[in-house]
This record gives structure tokens, sequence and C-alpha cells, in this order.
């Protein structure tokens, strides 16, 4: 029988800047189709973990295999989506969005078109010809994603990419990603500060410890019912269950990382 290995398998991997070490000897995998969010205190490591993903950084022990292949050099299987926007001022949203097909020697028109139908998916139909400074925080993230999306990787490393947004547009944000997520069913590692954000969207949330030399102390399954709403679902009594689970262990450490700061 043919196991199919992880899309991504952090295994005992420690990150150190010197004689820093900012993440202790960690594990974790993240299975194909598997939607995995990340959370703990600020400075823990969170992004860090998501970088040695990317192949933007390497550890400083253990190996980082992306599905079945031991990572050397950049992660070519993944899309990232950082938390400020990547898009070029100079262009427009659709060229934004066709840019990363024109780089792999896609012909400009056949870019093009498919770049119209990605903004098309994510509601932006009427707004290919806007500028960046011309549309809204939420619109940016839109293009954000089918700027990654367009590229169809494997998986998607995401670090923050609501974050700079309000509290309603997050939740529209979230919900679109859900639609896109389900569709296709890519392997997802997600970074964020908001537990409701994780545990609305994803199928493992894990906790990491306080840092230095941080590691992941907390694995929690979501069992919530797929298809999933994002608005919706966190009215569900399960869901308030799980907040109360996985912020139990949380808050500790949330409360660790603002000693240390003080």
């Amino acid at each position: 029988m043919t196991v199919t290995p992880p899309a991504v398998a952090l295994d005992g991997i420690s990150i150190a800047y010197g004689d820093f070490v900012a993440v202790a000897p960690t594990m974790l995998h993240v299975a194909e189709g598997e939607f995995v969010a990340i959370v703990g205190p600020t400075g823990c490591g969170k992004s860090t973990l998501l970088n040695a993903a990317a192949g933007l950084l390497a550890p400083a022990a253990g190996t980082v295999t992306i599905r079945g292949r031991r990572l050397a050099g950049l992660n070519g299987e993944a899309g990232y989506l950082f938390q400020q926007d990547a898009l070029m001022p100079w262009k427009t949203a659709l060229d934004n969005v066709a840019i990363g097909l024109e780089v792999a020697d896609v012909p400009r028109a056949e870019a093009l078109a498919r770049a119209r139908d990605w903004l098309a998916r994510v509601g932006l139909a009427a707004f290919a010809d806007r500028y960046p400074h011309q549309l809204s925080g939420g619109q940016r993230k839109r293009v954000g994603l089918a700027q990654v999306l367009i590229r169809n990787p494997k998986i998607l490393l995401m670090d923050e990419p609501f974050g700079p947004l309000d509290a309603q547009t997050r939740l529209i944000m979230g919900g679109l990603l859900l639609d896109l997520w389900a569709a296709e069913r890519k392997a997802v590692l997600f970074v964020t500060h908001d537990l409701e954000e994780a545990i609305a969207l994803a199928d493992r949330v894990v906790i990491m410890s306080s840092g230095p030399s941080a590691t992941i102390i907390g694995d929690h399954a979501i069992d919530l019912p797929r298809p999933r709403d994002a608005m919706d679902v966190r009215l569900d009594a399960r869901f308030h269950e799980l907040h109360h689970e996985i912020w139990g262990q949380l808050r500790g450490e949330v409360l660790k990382a603002y000693g240390s700061a003080a």
C-alpha cells in the first residue's frame, strides 16, 4: 500500500541566529489538502516556521521535506501570501495577477486571459484596470490571493494575510479563502494571531510556546463540519467549546510573553 507523504514535513527543525535559538527542535506535518493554522504569542517564531517551509531560512538542525523531497533552496511547490501587500503600484490589478505567469514565459495574451478569470473568481472582474492605490485593503488582498493562486501552487503559505484588515473585512476574506480552498484542497499553513480566525478556517490548530526557544506545545483537531461558513460557524456551540479548550492552553503562553516583555 502506497503512503502519501506529507505536503510539508518539518522534522526536528530548530532555527538559530548565532547563539540565540529562536525555535527549539520542532515537528510539524501538514498533509496534502489539509488546512493547518499556527497560533502563538507575538515573537514566538510562527513566521520563522513558515519561512523555513518556504526555503527562505535554513534550519540549524532537522530537515524540511516538501511532498516527499528534502527541501534545498526555495520551495517551488509553494505560494506565499505575506501580511503586507506584494503588489506593484505601477501595474493594474490585471497586470499584477498576470505577472506570475508572464515571468514563467506564458504568452501575454494567455496570461491576461487567465488573470481576468482569477479576478472574476475573487469578485474583482470590474476592477481589472484599477491600480493598487485605487483599491481598498480587502480588494488588494483579493488581488494578492489571485496573484498567488494563478500559478497553481500545491501548497499555500500564509503569514497573517488578513492582519491589516478591519474585523468585518477579515470575515469576508476568510469566507473567500475557504471557498477557494474547498475547490482545490491545497495544503495550507496559515499563521495568525486571531484564535477565532484559526478555528473558523482550519482542520487543525497548533500552538507555539512563548519564545525564545519556542516550540509546538499543542495540536488540536477542529472537528467542525465542512463545508464551513467562516462567519456562521462562530455561532456554533462546538466552536465555543474548541475556543475555550485551545485558549486555555494558549493563554498561559501569551501571559508569559507579556511578562518577559514587561
